[in-house]
């Protein structure tokens, strides 16, 4: 027997055997636990009664016993705690036992006289007896079909559940991937994963190719194995697509980077991969488009906005609802009634927006781009002769100018500057969890629809968006092509103005500017690859603050606390940082930030989740679309009431968040889909502003510093921008234009499809 195998029994040996007294913490998503366990039975020196369990489990019932296996912890706030890494259900050996495990929440319908009746026919061994054979049920008296049916099911589930655990286990998953695992395949976990251990790169979050890679060498499944090549392919193309942005790739550079994958120690030759290539291309699972490998969903996205951007271009019958001298007039009655003045590229705008079937608008802050969707609401209105009271429409006779935008705060931004309402593209798509309410078929409704923020918009949401529009609607993509691409692949805000067969305006007169906003002089400068010279010169809207990487959290909750002082709130000021871990990560600085702003006392009610602490009064993000409450993945609100399991009817804890006045109760359930917020990425900040924006920028940030972030979070800022960090490091950001390289080709097909319609309009002219 070698060292292994003899710290492995060593191992075995330590445990500690308890009956589970009562949760005090469990995640239904990741399964974490903490419990209190009384204890039975333990080869641990320990000679309390009690202790505390953590570690990722499934569901434990109470007042039945387990054997644990794992080490002691010194959790530094909640002291001694046993950290378990597997462990087993001690089925009832006694008369008494097996009724009190029967009769529990366990098994539906069954309740202690029928327990007793099963002991009565079955004896002490009635478990084994019936999961053997369960047919052994008829001799129960008064026992229904139904409920024998249930009880064998529910035993068979749970015996199932351990063999899972403890197989998976011994291939090397933890407690968490291998509830995960379990939950993704059932009884049929040990199949599939015998079967095809590369499914689970597809089904269970967590497992790439290199752990399944492992699994698969396990069942002999290595070097040159069909399978395994197959597995590589489709990883190697949903990963890149994912990870970096591509819509396809390159045939050589995708074969050359399979084989690189897929390399341990026996080189794969091309013609190994090109043969499973055609294998999953006859499968439908990737398409070859002459040298460019797709995912069929980025392949018919691509192709389907190309064929419904032209649908749209083909309404050319817009110019005729009006003359100039009417556009001109209507103009001009705006002005008036708002008191104000549109300068020259504003005026092109508007009339090329209400002249055009489609057209984007772009430019920097402070070019008036949000001025510019107001004139066109209000001008649009005038022409057609439309009433802009909601309330003068119904079901049947729906309003005609839609407004819309990837994130929650972003459609709360168009609807504050329109007075008009705004929603998600997401919630006016009608999304579902799984799918869209509205396609092809049954498309939205309305005349002109102007989406904001496009650049945040991928290929799939773009193409999903262009295929519910209705004949004849308008379409104007407003956006600033300089900030970061969307997360998903494509570049579609880019692809489209590169094409040129859209009408577009360029706004490069700053407006703001002349209010003296340096936060705008800054990010031209930036957005020009320039550094001006007075960087670290204070201005009254603007400071640097200089300090190193180890300082980062000194300096934010320093200035923190100065804007606090003047009255700020937590919701006024928002921290951004480029990357999560660290000790000037997202992560930690939201740990200082909600001791800083929501610190705990006496009287103050929270819930424990995994590490997080959320508080009432917590500022929390939300992180996934939530088409039922209306809130949407990137939305930021606030806890505002906390309820303990035992004071509610669903016997749960739950979190209440306000996101602008929209009340969403979380059960524990859903606490995933929530973090704080005190500090978020630069990412999630897209498409909102903020009155006071702390930007930490450090050279331990290199890895992400590009000029399209930084320039990203300067232009989240309304009133005060606050910088803090590295000189050196804002000046590699700028230097670094790096303008993210997505293979597409959206562009392309858009010129081959829509050039001959530009060479006959002028009107399609970059103005």
């Amino acid at each position: 027997m070698d060292q292994q195998q003899l710290d492995f029994y060593k191992e075995e040996e330590r445990f500690i055997k308890g009956i589970l007294l009562h949760y005090i913490f469990y995640n239904e998503e990741n399964f974490y636990t903490v419990a209190k366990i009384k204890i039975k039975e333990t080869t641990e020196n320990y000679d309390g009664k009690e202790i505390t369990i953590t570690g990722s489990l499934p569901l434990l019932y109470e007042q039945e016993t387990y054997t644990f296996y794992g080490d002691f912890i010194d959790h530094p706030r909640f002291g001694n705690q046993y950290h378990v890494r597997k462990h087993k259900r001690e089925l009832p050996q006694t008369k008494h036992g097996i009724v009190q495990y029967l009769s529990g929440d366990l098994f539906s319908g069954i309740g202690k006289k029928t327990a007793e009746h099963i002991v009565d026919a079955l004896g002490e061994r009635a478990i084994s007896k019936i999961l053997n054979n369960p047919a052994v049920l008829e001799k129960v008296p008064k026992l229904s079909e139904e409920k024998a049916q249930t009880l064998y099911q529910t035993l068979k589930e749970h015996e199932g559940l351990e063999r899972v655990m403890i197989a998976l286990s011994d291939y090397g998953f933890g407690p968490q991937l291998s509830m995960k695992i379990y939950k993704a395949y059932k009884q049929e976990t040990i199949e599939v994963i015998r079967n095809n251990p590369y499914q689970l790169i597809h089904d269970v979050e967590g497992i790439g190719f290199k752990r399944a890679d492992e699994l698969g060498k396990t069942f002999g499944i290595s070097g040159k194995h069909p399978e395994r090549i197959r597995a590589g392919c489709l990883y190697w193309l949903s990963d890149k697509s994912v990870q970096e942005g591509h819509a396809f790739l390159q045939y050589e550079t995708y074969i050359s980077g399979v084989q690189e994958l897929l390399d341990d120690g026996r080189k794969i030759d091309e013609q190994e991969i090109s043969r499973e290539l055609i294998g999953l291309y006859q499968e439908e699972k990737i398409i070859l488009d002459k040298e460019r490998i797709y995912l069929p969903s980025l392949y018919f996205s691509e192709k389907g906005l190309v064929t419904n951007i032209e649908k749209l271009m083909g309404n050319t019958d817009v110019k005729e609802h009006f003359s100039e001298a009417q556009f001109y007039e209507k103009l001009e009655e705006i002005e008036k009634q708002f008191n104000m003045q549109y300068g020259e590229s504003q005026k092109r705008a508007i009339h090329t927006a209400l002249t055009s079937p489609v057209m984007i608008l772009t430019g920097g802050p402070g070019t008036g781009k949000t001025t510019v969707i107001k004139g066109i609401v209000e001008i649009y209105a005038k022409l057609h002769d439309l009433s802009l009271n909601r309330r003068d429409y119904s079901k049947d006779n729906p309003f005609p100018i839609v407004l819309a935008a990837p994130t929650g705060r972003a459609a709360k931004r168009m609807s504050e500057s329109t007075a008009l309402p705004a929603v998600t593209i997401h919630r006016l798509l009608g999304w579902k969890g799984e799918g869209f309410e509205h396609d092809e078929d049954h498309p939205i409704s309305g005349k002109l629809l102007i989406v904001d923020e496009v650049s945040m918009v991928d290929l799939w949401l773009a193409h999903q968006l262009f295929k519910c529009l209705p004949k004849g609607m308008q379409v104007i993509l407003v956006g600033d092509e300089d900030q970061l691409p969307s997360v998903g692949p494509g570049q579609v805000l880019k692809d489209l103005l590169d094409s040129a067969v859209i009408p577009t305006v360029r706004l490069t007169d700053i407006y703001r500017q002349a209010e003296g906003s340096s936060i705008i002089q800054l990010a031209h400068h930036i957005k020009n690859g320039e550094l001006p010279d007075d960087l670290q010169k204070p201005t009254h809207d603007r400071r640097f603050f200089p300090c190193t990487q180890e300082q980062i959290g000194d300096a934010v909750e320093q200035i923190c606390k100065n804007a606090i002082g003047k009255g700020y709130t937590a919701n006024e000021i928002q921290v951004l940082a480029p990357m999560y871990r660290g000790n000037a990560g997202v992560e930690k600085l939201n740990r200082m930030l909600q001791e800083l702003f929501n610190p705990k006392k006496e009287t103050t009610r929270e819930l424990q989740f995994g590490d997080l602490f959320y508080r009432v009064g917590d500022k929390v993000l939300q992180l996934v679309n939530d088409t039922e409450n209306n809130v949407f993945n990137g939305d930021i609100g606030q806890i505002v009431a906390v309820f303990y399991a035992k004071e509610n009817t669903e016997k749960e804890d739950q979190l209440v968040v306000s996101f602008d006045g929209i009340e969403v109760v979380y059960g524990r359930n859903k606490f995933n889909q929530l973090t704080h917020a005190y500090c978020c990425s630069i990412h999630k900040s897209q498409g909102s502003e903020f009155p006071i924006v702390i930007l930490p920028i450090v050279k331990g940030y290199f890895r992400m510093l590009r000029r399209n972030l930084i320039y990203t979070a300067i232009t989240r800022s309304k009133e005060f921008l606050l910088l803090c960090g590295e000189e050196a490091a804002i000046k590699m950001a700028v230097e670094k234009y790096e303008q993210e390289e997505r293979n597409s080709m959206l562009k392309t097909k858009l010129q081959e499809r829509l050039m001959e319609i530009v060479s006959t309009d002028d009107s399609f002219l970059d103005t």
